[in-house]
């Protein structure tokens, strides 16, 4: 049988983009979005949660939603708002006001998610409104930890997990570092990878330690992160780089998925080595990305 594109799970079939980095943007600075949209990032986050005092909520989350009320650009950048914790009163206005809205964010981040079933709630209150807004889980809570498979797999809305590092220190009562951290970043890994969407890193603290950055952001790559955040600009073209496919990466993904698709067989031995789906999958996904970034650039 000839394998071709279509024909891969849906973790493939939903096109992969770039999530090599993210930034957030404060709700209550609506002028500081564009900038942050220019910075280089795959992702533009508007926060309304940990970076809003309670004072300033409500009229953080008015200037948000405005921002959508003009047409976006076509410009590779993903753009979302990361809301309140649903099981609290600021988050379930959050949502109110998003079902209230004729012109939503196109993605929401979900924060201290411990259950699929508060996925699946927001799922169908948009479902019902007509929203076609995408999510975005994160997993910081030792309850989201021990859920995360079933959290991965509760919407079909879900575009990717984070990885929260520092609350899940401080309710593992742990260090935040990278060996205290270790099984609970395999675990995101874990469920993210079962359920076919991307996972991305905490963001690195420590502004003066670059070096320190890129090291943490290669551990994350290897482990089987899509990328990483970051709290300053300065850090997105590091961050870009570690995540990107490089040129011989690249050249093999196209050499593999080439050699698939003319051969008669669920696998191919190339350069003496067996390749078996699992594998054309991960060319597939190289070659989706550095198709949309060689579009944006």
């Amino acid at each position: 049988m000839n394998i071709k594109r279509e024909d891969m799970n849906d973790s493939v079939s939903k096109a992969p983009r770039p999530r090599r980095s993210f930034i957030f943007t404060p709700g209550l600075r609506p002028e500081m979005f564009p900038k942050a949209l220019a910075s280089g990032t795959d992702i533009v986050c508007v926060e309304l949660e940990d970076g809003i005092a309670p004072k300033d909520k409500e009229a953080a989350r008015k200037s948000a939603l405005a921002l959508f009320e003009k047409e976006q650009a076509d410009d590779g950048v993903e753009r979302m708002v990361r809301i309140n914790c649903l099981r609290d009163a600021f988050g379930l206005a959050d949502v109110q006001a998003i079902l209230s809205s004729n012109t939503p964010p196109p993605a929401l981040m979900l924060p201290k998610v411990n259950t699929p079933e508060e996925v699946q709630w927001l799922d169908d209150l948009l479902t019902e409104r007509g929203h076609s807004t995408r999510l975005h889980v994160i997993i910081e809570t030792c309850r989201g930890l021990q859920a995360a498979i079933e959290i991965a797999q509760s919407s079909t809305r879900i575009d990717a997990l984070f990885f929260g590092g520092v609350d899940m220190a401080a309710e593992l009562r742990c260090e935040n570092a990278w060996e205290p951290l270790l099984y609970a970043r395999s675990r995101v890994v874990h469920a993210a990878a079962n359920a076919g969407v991307d996972v991305i890193d905490v963001p690195y603290l420590d502004l003066e330690d670059a070096e320190g950055m890129v090291t943490e952001a290669r551990k994350v790559k290897a482990l089987g992160f899509s990328g990483k955040g970051s709290v300053h600009p300065k850090q997105i073209a590091p961050l870009n780089e570690v995540f990107t496919p490089t040129a011989n990466e690249i050249m093999r993904a196209r050499r593999i998925t080439k050699t698939f698709e003319e051969a008669d067989t669920g696998l191919v031995v190339i350069d003496g080595k067996l390749i078996e789906k699992p594998v054309l999958r991960d060319m597939y996904r190289i070659l989706s990305i550095a198709d949309r970034i060689e579009q944006a650039t």
